[in-house]
């Protein structure tokens, strides 16, 4: 047994705090001190654990997260095998757009748990997965995807789209859990975390006893 005194979101995506604050639990969040795109990797869905697990460490390795539990992710997309990191620009997004309308692309939703330093032992990786999601997307003509471009929906996101606002319209048939489209898989977050011994429904708030 360990007493962990918060949680840490390892993250500075709005998006990523929003859902985890869903769960009602008591939580603290901060950019991991790492450059994801230092890690790289030719397997998306490799890249996409990697990278969550260098935040979910890098974290864990700082002073302010002694006797923290510390959850990192990342997502990664590819299509055909090849991945994609996030554009920068308004014309790199109509090109991602234009590429992935009419066919499917994954998903790979990183996630990691990692343990700061605890009683003299160093930062520790304790958990880490990855959820592969299918995003069919529609045909899309040029008005369609200027007019979704329009919206600015495709800053800061790795597909150009935010799937839980209007970004929706662009799919058909697509089956997965919402929270883990938008970068975060909560109900793998939360059976993880109930199995460390910390339940958000029966006491959300720290500190924690997690069987380790």
């Amino acid at each position: 047994m360990a007493s962990v005194k918060r949680i840490i979101l390892a993250s500075k995506s709005p998006f990523r705090r929003q859902l985890l604050a869903t769960t009602g639990l008591i939580f603290a969040a901060d950019q991991a001190p790492v450059d994801e795109y230092a890690t790289q990797n030719s397997d998306p869905q490799e890249l996409a654990r990697q990278r969550s697990e260098a935040k979910a460490m890098a974290m864990a390795r700082t002073v302010e997260a002694a006797d923290s539990l510390v959850i990192g992710a990342d997502q990664v997309l590819s299509l055909d095998g090849e991945a994609f990191d996030k554009v920068t620009t308004l014309a790199e997004a109509r090109t991602r757009l234009q590429r992935l309308a009419g066919k499917t692309h994954i998903l790979h939703t990183g996630m990691a748990l990692a343990l700061g330093s605890l009683a003299g032992q160093p930062a520790r990786l304790l958990v880490s997965r990855v959820i592969d999601i299918k995003m069919p997307m529609r045909q899309l003509d040029a008005s369609q995807i200027e007019a979704y471009l329009a919206t600015g929906e495709w800053e800061g996101s790795v597909g150009c789209y935010q799937f839980e606002n209007r970004g929706v319209n662009l799919f058909k048939d697509v089956w997965a859990d919402g929270a883990a489209i938008v970068g975060l898989p909560l109900q793998t977050l939360q059976a993880d975390l109930r199995q460390l011994g910390i339940n958000a429904l029966v006491k959300p708030h720290p500190p924690w006893d997690i069987v380790i």
